[in-house]
């Protein structure tokens, strides 16, 4: 059995209807904070199941809604989410301890704005930042993610990009 998955980061309570768009033919809506908004939140839950961490823009109902640090197991890949995550080798502070100790098969954060997708060799895993859906911040280009996870694997990782 296989997922697949539609990622995205900091919305800052921006909804596009292009979401619902690319996010309509995935199994799972992962949201990697500063979603903003808890209508957002409700809408991307409206297309699919969503997971979510909040960030930290999130106010009161998206903190009690969604943990700051969420760990779970996805088609056999062990996934560690949060919001304020890093790069490979610039970890930062809050999280560097726990990749160490026990490092995920797949890594997510967002906050920066900026896409990246990037094989840490040290730990064995894969780092995802989907970049920024929403419009606040100094970004250019607004991007999504959307990949399949399969038996322990990563594939078709596509990104989406939402020029306005």
């Amino acid at each position: 059995m296989s997922k697949r998955i539609g990622l995205l980061s900091d919305t800052h309570a921006w909804w596009d209807n292009r979401y619902i768009k690319y996010f309509e033919e995935c199994d799972e809506i992962w949201h990697a904070g500063d979603i903003g908004s808890l209508e957002v939140a409700m809408r991307l839950q409206e297309i699919r199941p969503l997971r979510a961490v909040c960030g930290n823009c999130d106010g009161g109902d998206l903190r009690r809604l969604f943990p700051t640090l969420l760990r779970w197991d996805c088609e056999g890949v062990d996934v560690l989410m949060t919001h304020i995550g890093g790069y490979p080798g610039r970890y930062d502070p809050s999280i560097r301890t726990k990749l160490y100790a026990r490092p995920p098969k797949l890594f997510i954060s967002g906050h920066s704005h900026i896409l990246k997708v990037q094989y840490d060799q040290s730990l064995g895993l894969l780092h995802i930042n989907p970049g920024a859906a929403g419009l606040q911040g100094w970004q250019k280009t607004r991007t999504l993610v959307r990949f399949t996870a399969d038996e322990g694997q990563f594939k078709d990782l596509e990104v989406i990009e939402l020029n306005t």
